[in-house]
Parts: structure tokens; sequence; C-alpha cells
């Protein structure tokens, strides 16, 4: 049987150690309601929770755990949640509720990277003039990358050329995601490494620091004997 929110809740604070927090900070990590549990264990806690109920047992709790505000509650909701009771809406809402990235970059990827429409969402997002909002646009394409291994290459061009687009932008979680997305589709095969290459050089030429930071980071890995060597390798199989 499903536990209610506030039974998972209470699990949560049992496993929390708040002498986590001052390090959680450093990084960044969580928002003033963090109670100091670690993935590891909210990915356990998750994985017991998916196996307890029905498709609405588990959409009623994540609804919950989101509501609730708590920061490992709510990487626990995009664990527990169905991806096919997710609307379009639900995903916009959880989306402008991003404060930090580690929750952005957890929902991505334990949740909306299953969506159907998350490609499309992807895009909307990158024009987002709020930073975890345009962040995660960025984080879905890389998502992408990464489990769509069959897809036509054509759409990564279109990151490519959002990354250029959004360059400019010299805010610290979306400069990181645009260099994480340019490097991931630069190491996909030979034909994206020369146009992710391109890409980086094109940056370079760009009037916005922002833009040349993205592109000598990702320069440094994609012109780097390991990501060559690996991409010799696919070309030979």
């Amino acid at each position: 049987m499903m536990p209610d929110a506030a039974s998972v809740i209470f699990a949560l604070q049992q496993l929390a150690d708040p002498t986590r927090l001052a390090g959680m900070k450093r990084y960044a990590i969580g928002n003033d309601h963090t109670l100091g549990v670690t993935l590891p264990d909210i990915r356990t806690l998750g994985k017991t929770l998916r196996k307890s109920g029905d498709q609405n047992e588990r959409h009623a709790l994540a609804l919950a755990l989101w509501k609730s505000g708590i920061h490992e509650a709510r990487i626990l909701a995009s664990l527990v949640e169905d991806p096919t009771a997710v609307t379009k809406k639900q995903m916009d809402d959880w989306t402008y509720d991003f404060y930090s990235w580690d929750i952005c970059d957890q929902v991505c990827g334990n949740l909306f990277h299953h969506l159907p429409f998350f490609l499309e969402r992807a895009f909307t997002y990158s024009h987002a003039k709020t930073a975890f909002v345009k962040r995660a646009g960025f984080v879905l394409m890389v998502e992408y990358v990464v489990h769509h291994v069959d897809a036509d290459d054509t759409c990564y061009l279109d990151f490519l050329q959002r990354i250029e687009e959004e360059a400019w932008d010299d805010r610290n979680f979306v400069k990181k995601a645009l260099n994480w997305c340019l490097r991931q589709v630069g190491k996909r095969n030979q034909f994206l490494h020369r146009k992710a290459i391109a890409c980086a050089q094109r940056l370079l030429k760009q009037p916005h620091r922002a833009a040349h930071r993205i592109a000598r980071d990702a320069l440094r890995e994609l012109q780097g004997e390991d990501v060559l060597r690996r991409l010799q390798q696919k070309t030979k199989k």
C-alpha cells in the first residue's frame, strides 16, 4: 500500500543529517527547506515507493511531495511520479518552481526526459528569462543526446543554433548548461564533432565573455585525445 505524503516526509526526516547542509549550500544545492538527505538515500526510498502503488497513487503522492516545498521531497517526487500521468501544465508548473541547479537536473533526468513532449518544451524553456528554466531547456537537450542514440543528426544542429543564440547569458548555471550541451553534441559522432567545433569557434568571435568561456571549455574537451580516440573507434565499428 502506498504511504501518504506525511509518512514519506517523516521517513526523509529520519534520514536527514543537518550537518550536511553547510556543504550543500557551498555547492548551491537545495533551498530554505532542505533536510540534508543524501541522493543515494532518496533514490533507495524512491525505488521502494515506485513498487508500492498504482499510477494514480504514485501521481497523487508525487504532487503532494512537490507541494510540500521540501527539497528532498521534490527530488523524490520526480522519482515516484508516473510519466504517463504528467501533463504539459504540470511540467511547466514544476519547471517554473526550480530554484537550484540540482533540482533542475534531477527532475529533468529522473522524469522529464521520459515525457513524449519533452523536446518541444526544451526549446520553449531555452528562450526563458528565468535562469533555471532556461537551464532546464538545455539540460533536456543533453538528456536527448544521451537517451536517443538513434535520432537523426538534424535536431542536434538546432541545439547548436540555440547555444549560439543564448551564449551571451553570463549567469553561471545557464552558461554551464550551454557548455554541457555543446560538449555532449560534439561527442556524439564525427559529423557532429565537426559541427560543434565550428560552433565553438564562432562563439569565440562573439562579443560576449560568456560565449568565450563556453567555447574554450568545450574545445578543451572536444579536441582532447580521449574524445578524438573514442570518435575514431566509433567510426571503425
